[in-house]
């Protein structure tokens, strides 16, 4: 594989020439673990499906390829020079002539010899007050999307007036909330969604106090892991739209290369599929030496992945064929988990994804979960983002209580709802 000169751009995008033509994004730079799992969960973060993919890499430089397209659904315009420049970022700096990126690498330092950032990002406490309106947690929610502000997690509530107190802690992709400019630009974005009624908003530095609520959640009901984290055999089950094209196939082979395993994935497409398949083969310490991705026009993808083990040797285990087999199939067919159940007088809904070994969370659940919530005119009573260990795995989950009239929901307006916000985190129309 050949390495670009200094001079070529470590990542280019080049849009198509139609109306419906896809983006190819193109990057080329040193490899490091997990870059591919990266450079996806980005993409999804900014509103794109992949609908073709190929990535290769000779253990020191990697080149990736994807053709991407703007999700048509309530996503503002794609801010393609913000991706590029935050792809930029995730990519390591080539090291100077004769240095070996690879003990770079393990030694913790970029191409340049500088030490890697470290260390979890500055978290701000939002919050305001106003009167209650249909979509107002979402019409925010968007504000600071937007923005590039991550919600790590939110408290929100609603009095008998109709007065909402939200409490969002978030950090900033820009790192620079702590300035004035930056929080008065949040200020205005915000006022011009909540309008006359707020009567109050404010952004402060969260105390190490307000910082610990971070790790600390309700506790689950009993019956919820039950329902939410069960693994099931997802041979047997089939997709909650029963679709034809939602067949599953995951096999290996270590027939067709004499260094390397084949993985073959045949299955119905979703939001965030490459995604999925990418952060899998991450948290089980496999690395991919090639791979190839195509999502069809009747919403059935093809992925062959040539993958060794972290120590360079095949898959040749038939218990970890099995496992890794297994493993895909379910975060394939479960990426999220969505229920609705009965909490006191009151419904909650609950998503449920599982957070990567490297602690980060899928992009973009809170917004898709108001965005379909405010489609299906159902208000928000109170809402909170966690996280949880259930059977050794940690997982991001969401619990949005709905109003007092939602409190004796039927069996086909319940089922409305969970297909709405399914349909919505996996981007079926």
């Amino acid at each position: 594989m050949g390495i670009p000169s200094p001079s070529d751009e470590v990542v280019q995008i080049v849009h198509g020439d139609g109306a419906g033509d896809p983006t190819v994004v193109t990057v080329s730079c040193p490899d490091k673990t997990g870059l591919g799992c990266d450079l996806c969960r980005l993409v999804l973060l900014f509103g794109l499906n992949v609908h073709k993919g190929d990535m290769s890499t000779d253990g020191r430089w990697c080149y990736i390829v994807l053709w991407v397209a703007a999700s048509r659904r309530g996503r503002p315009p794609v801010a393609w020079d913000l991706l590029k420049e935050r792809l930029v970022e995730l990519c390591p700096v080539p090291a100077p002539f004769g240095v070996d990126t690879a003990y770079l690498a393990a030694a913790g330092l970029r191409g340049d010899g500088l030490a890697l950032a470290a260390g979890e990002p500055r978290v701000f406490l939002l919050k305001f007050c106003c009167y209650d309106r249909m979509g107002l947690l979402h019409d925010v929610t968007c504000v600071l999307c937007e923005m590039e502000l991550t919600i790590r997690r939110v408290k929100v509530s609603t009095t008998p007036d109709g007065r909402v107190m939200d409490l969002f802690f978030i950090t900033d992709a820009r790192e620079l909330l702590h300035t004035k400019s930056r929080r008065e630009e949040a200020y205005e974005k915000l006022q011009s969604v909540l309008g006359d009624s707020v009567t109050s908003c404010e952004i402060e530095s969260a105390t190490e106090d307000m910082s610990s609520c971070l790790q600390a959640s309700a506790l689950l009901s009993p019956l919820v892991p039950e329902q939410m984290f069960s693994e099931v055999d997802v041979i047997e089950e089939q997709s909650s739209r029963s679709r034809s094209d939602s067949r599953l196939s995951v096999t290996m082979d270590n027939s067709l290369s004499p260094v390397h395993t084949l993985i073959q994935i045949q299955c119905g497409d979703h939001k965030g599929l490459l995604y999925d398949i990418m952060r899998t083969v991450k948290d089980c310490n496999i690395q991919i030496s090639y791979g190839r991705f195509y999502a069809g026009q009747k919403g059935r993808c093809e992925v062959d992945l040539f993958a060794v083990q972290s120590d360079g040797k095949k898959i040749l285990d038939q218990q970890k064929q099995r496992s890794m087999c297994s493993r895909l199939r379910t975060e394939l067919l479960r990426p999220l988990r969505v229920a609705l159940v009965n909490r006191g007088p009151d419904a909650e809904l609950l998503v449920a994804n599982p957070v990567e070994v490297s602690g980060k969370g899928r992009p973009l659940v809170f917004y898709d979960i108001t965005l379909a919530l405010k489609n299906l005119h159902r208000r928000v009573f109170l809402a909170e983002i966690g996280r949880h260990v259930v059977d050794d795995r940690e997982w991001e989950v969401y619990r949005v209580h709905l109003g007092e009239d939602d409190q004796e929901l039927s069996c086909s307006v319940r089922s409305k709802i969970v297909d709405g916000v399914t349909n919505m985190l996996m981007g079926w129309d």
